[in-house]
């Protein structure tokens, strides 16, 4: 059953309003980007110590892991254009103010804004990308979708080394509020495509947030995302610092090659959606996928393989992941009941997913530093792995009854 954003439509899908919706994720994104490439320069200009510093860049983590389910209840009762309005608003005027940040107490306030615009937006945006796709197409639109986070994140690792000589890390932000305003322009100039029930802005009670999140589904597949995740990260921190620490290869080197990994994840998530489209069932995108990076993650973290082959499998292990995110954020629209659970449904998917990024580093780096080897981040992503086929296989069981969208 499909809760969908307006039921079937006749008229063909306003692909440039989905492109102007998952722009938007995409633009409100590169503030995750930003901060790792800019802090070192962040903590000279404000004397930061590493405590401080890692609460400018983990805020969006934890504030997304505590909070998403929130927005998206929020989401469900204001409405979903209105909520990526309201982010990209908010998102802009933090990334202004920090501009002229006196203290970083007050840079550190900017983040906190910055991580609630990026929920904002998180959490509605696929109830814009639902309402400006004709039915058949939904799937698909959904799977462009899943691609804003890396998409996000790899266009700040890109561009921070072409902008930041240019003026540092203000020239990253600037950079970042220039991505928002024509988010802006390109979001108002589609708006009437966005033609969401009204049923979703009126008599809005907590009953069908709690209504959703009863469901077992949802969270099989959240957790699902949660495993990926977990994977995912493992790869981000392993690559930069066994590049840098066991290659010696220089900072624009490292911070291209690892790019590449995360853009590389954003052609997954669009081969998820295209597959989906095709009725490929999710309960199967996940257990393959997880399937596929268990193997590869062995090639990637034993030294049995050249380096060569072995960054090959980093970015095919990115790519192949790519097909959990689209699987999982896809399938809001399924599991809805009525519009006013697709926020929900995201910021739950949302929570999951951060759950995995806040929990897997600190794991790695405990058994790292206890054994001195990279290669026990296997225990982790391998438990990651296997989970990740255990709940797509639960996943694929409840397809047929409430997944078959």
């Amino acid at each position: 059953m499909s809760g969908g954003s307006g039921g079937e439509q006749t008229r063909a899908s306003n692909w440039p309003a989905v492109l102007a919706a998952v722009f938007c994720g995409i633009a409100v994104t590169f503030n995750i980007g930003k901060v790792p490439i800019a802090l070192a320069q962040l903590r000279e200009e404000y004397g930061l110590s590493l405590v401080a510093a890692s609460w400018i860049a983990s805020m969006f983590n934890t504030l997304t892991m505590v909070t998403a389910i929130f927005f998206g209840m929020i989401c469900d009762r204001v409405g979903h254009l209105r909520m990526v309005a309201v982010g990209l608003v908010i998102s802009f005027v933090a990334g202004l103010t920090a501009l002229f940040a006196p203290t970083s107490a007050a840079l550190l306030w900017t983040r906190l804004f910055e991580g609630m615009g990026f929920l904002c937006i998180a959490v509605s945006a696929p109830g814009l990308v639902s309402a400006a796709a004709q039915a058949a197409d939904r799937r698909f639109a959904l799977g462009l979708w899943a691609s804003f986070m890396p998409v996000g994140v790899g266009s700040a690792m890109v561009l921070a080394p072409l902008v930041m000589p240019l003026g540092g890390w203000r020239a990253l932000w600037i950079t970042a509020l220039v991505g928002l305003t024509l988010a802006a322009l390109t979001l108002f100039r589609h708006r009437g495509a966005y033609d969401l029930p009204h049923a979703s802005l009126a008599g809005h009670s907590f009953k069908a947030a709690r209504e959703a999140v009863a469901q077992p589904a949802p969270w099989l597949l959240g957790f699902s995302l949660c495993s990926w995740a977990i994977q995912y990260f493992a790869l981000v921190i392993w690559l930069p610092t066994f590049l840098k620490e066991q290659r010696g290869l220089a900072p624009t080197a490292v911070g291209l090659l690892t790019a590449m990994i995360v853009i590389v994840n954003a052609p997954g998530t669009v081969l998820g959606g295209s597959l989906i489209q095709r009725h490929v069932r999710r309960g199967s995108l996940i257990m393959a996928a997880s399937a596929v990076t268990s193997l590869l993650s062995l090639a990637i973290y034993l030294d049995g393989l050249p380096d060569l082959a072995r960054y090959a499998c980093c970015l095919l292990l990115s790519f192949i992941g790519g097909l959990i995110p689209a699987a999982v954020l896809s399938s809001s629209l399924v599991l809805a009941k009525s519009p006013r659970q697709i926020g929900t449904f995201q910021g739950l998917f949302m929570q999951c997913a951060n759950l995995g990024q806040f929990v897997g580093p600190p794991l790695i780096a405990s058994l790292v530093a206890a054994s001195g080897q990279w290669h026990d981040t296997l225990w982790v992503t391998g438990s990651a792995a296997v989970t990740g086929i255990a709940l797509g296989l639960a996943v694929y069981r409840f397809e047929g009854r409430q997944l078959d969208g």
